[in-house]
């Protein structure tokens, strides 16, 4: 298991192609649908390839992606947290989704904590950027809470929704 971040409570870990059956209860989960959107991953085979194509790719290529959110006592995967380099933004971001169970217990500002000293610490990032639906309320409340900064309203390239930009320097 390539354990990336580790915090009391949680552990951090790459998704590998075993993470199928997590994913596809993710990426369906309605909070997914509500603020990110559907991404049509609905079998094995869609998820195998959302996770070839996405985070673990982005490991290849960035030595970062989206990874794996684990109950540190059980092992239990409950979401996912990390960080995206997107052609569209001028900075890498974070990103997080957790199942509706594990919401309002405090593991996303937890880990997204925790992302935010590992991109300082190891990647030495300069600055992180979020985006977010504004009407995702406890995204928005996250993103304050990590000390992020309202930057303007947005629109990623091929997308039509407008999303609200947040920021900070590390």
């Amino acid at each position: 298991m390539e354990k990336i971040v580790q915090t009391e409570r949680l552990l951090l870990r790459q998704f590998n192609v075993n993470d199928v059956d997590f994913i596809i209860q993710l990426l369906n989960s309605p909070g997914w649908i509500k603020n990110i959107g559907d991404r049509n991953i609905k079998t094995v085979e869609q998820a195998k390839n959302y996770l070839l194509n996405g985070p673990m790719q982005s490991y290849q290529l960035h030595g970062f992606g989206l990874s794996l959110v684990m109950l540190k006592e059980t092992n239990t995967p409950i979401g996912m947290c990390g960080l995206i380099k997107r052609d569209t933004l001028p900075h890498v971001d974070i990103g997080f989704a957790f199942l509706p169970a594990y919401i309002g217990k405090g593991y996303c500002y937890e880990m997204a904590s925790a992302i935010l000293m590992n991109a300082k610490n190891n990647f030495k990032l300069p600055r992180i950027v979020a985006v977010t639906l504004p009407t995702n309320i406890s995204s928005v409340n996250v993103l304050k809470k990590l000390g992020m900064q309202f930057d303007k309203k947005i629109i990623l390239k091929g997308d039509t929704e407008e999303l609200e930009l947040y920021g900070i320097d590390l």
